[in-house]
């Protein structure tokens, strides 16, 4: 990130620059107007300081070029006591912000601070966005970059044209018919049906009839013939969610189902061939339920056949910007209003929040935020309301510290100096943090 300093006063323009670089900011400094207009652009990662009074272009009409060029480009106003006035109209028009002559060091770097801030999310929201729109159909499908959604993506991929049966495993919440559309979507079959039903939703005297169909007086108000679930996805994909919750009775003939792809409508007797492909989906051990005698054990190892892991949003905290971009202009589209900006404040927020809910409580938490709510975690400050429910910052920047360091020595395997190497701290201090967050030393190794 860069500060553009203009001023044609070589004296200001050389305090400005060495009290910006002081403070570590990378600073191009020129006394022409001009010699700006090159650099700017929609990808340009800086802002601009500028005076107003300068012969030739002044601010005024330097801010009018550089917002045609990007409108979101922060443009900082310098001006004499005179001109606060034209300035506040210049905010108002589309300045960033404007500083009264002489500038004061503090508050300069502090101005500056939060336009290079504003800058970089501008241009972190418009690469999510682009990413989003112009990734392949699963990465626009099956969103992030973490390790963890690429292998997931990974095996979408592979097993999607694999003429096999499919059981996803993940927790509440992390996506799992999202996974089975995109298997569906992305195979041979995608000409078919998609047929979705939820094991758990169904009470016992109906779900029979739901998966089977039935025929014309099967049982009371059976006025009719009707197709059921297994036989509406013939030629395509059948996802059977909550698996665990099937009664007994059912995955017998489920069983039957998998191994013969034959099926009796409730009430008949014609046996119906199906050419049909079965994800099911669980958040439950299945074996273990099979175990305790609440699940059939020859239909666990019938689903068992290929097993898809789903990661829950805890470990995979570098997706949440990315979904939360996503989200956010999704529900900015339905309510047809702009989507709202993320500060670096409520991003650091969300990275440290366990998500309990995972996706499904990330998009709650978009939605929320869409409509002004603040940062839309329950018990977060909303528009309106005070602070309560914020963490002290020192807190939550532990939190933070401490799932960074998990994660850079489970990336280089334990490794204690590797890992030191990489975050660009010593050893000593690596083991001080260590001992702080409670990672045992005896867990790692020195290398």
């Amino acid at each position: 990130m860069t500060v553009l300093l203009i001023d044609d006063d070589h004296e200001v323009l050389d305090a400005s620059r060495q009290t910006l670089e002081l403070e570590g900011f990378a600073v191009e400094a020129t006394t022409r107007p001009e010699d700006a207009l090159d650099r700017l652009g929609p990808s340009w990662p800086g802002v601009v300081v500028t005076d107003v009074r300068m012969p030739g272009m002044d601010g005024f009409a330097l801010l009018e070029r550089v917002r045609a060029a990007d409108p979101e480009v922060p443009v900082v106003l310098v001006t004499g006591h005179g001109d606060i006035a034209m300035a506040m109209r210049a905010v108002r028009g589309g300045a960033y912000d404007f500083i009264e002559k002489p500038a004061e060091p503090g508050h300069l770097v502090e101005v500056v601070r939060r336009a290079l801030e504003h800058r970089r999310l501008v241009l972190e929201n418009r690469s999510l966005r682009a990413q989003l729109a112009g990734g392949g159909s699963l990465e626009a499908r099956i969103i992030g970059r973490s390790t963890a959604i690429e292998r997931l993506r990974a095996a979408v991929a592979g097993l999607a044209d694999a003429e096999v049966d499919v059981l996803l495993f993940g927790e509440t919440g992390t996506g799992k018919e999202l996974i089975a559309r995109s298997l569906h979507d992305a195979g041979r079959r995608r000409a078919g049906n998609f047929v979705a039903l939820n094991c758990g939703a169904l009470p016992d005297t109906i779900i029979e009839s739901e998966l089977f169909g039935h025929e014309p007086g099967a049982f009371t108000g059976a006025q009719g013939r009707r197709i059921g679930k297994l036989e509406h996805a013939d030629g395509g994909t059948l996802f059977l969610d909550e698996i665990e919750s099937m009664p007994m009775h059912l995955q017998v003939k489920l069983l039957r189902v998998l191994q013969e792809r034959v099926i009796e409508r409730v009430g008949g007797n014609r046996p119906i061939p199906l050419d049909l492909r079965v994800v099911a989906a669980t958040k439950v051990d299945l074996l273990r339920l099979a175990g305790e005698g609440r699940f059939r054990e020859d239909l666990y190892y019938r689903l068992n056949v290929v097993t898809v892991p789903l990661p829950p949003l805890r470990e995979r905290r570098e997706d949440v910007p990315l979904l939360l971009r996503h989200f956010l202009d999704a529900a900015a589209a339905r309510s047809r209003r702009p989507a709202p900006p993320v500060d670096a404040a409520a991003l650091a927020r969300l990275a440290a929040h366990g998500w309990p809910g995972n996706v499904r409580e990330l998009r709650n938490v978009a939605e929320r935020m869409a409509l002004g709510l603040g940062d839309g975690l329950a018990g977060g400050p909303v528009s309106g309301a005070g602070g309560g429910g914020i963490e002290p910052l020192a807190e939550q920047m532990d939190r933070i510290e401490k799932r960074l360091v998990e994660d850079a020595l489970a990336r280089c395997g334990g490794r204690v100096g590797e890992t030191a190497d990489k975050l660009g701290i010593t050893r000593k201090t690596l083991y001080l943090k260590m001992r702080h967050h409670g990672l045992q030393r005896g867990d790692f190794t020195e290398e």
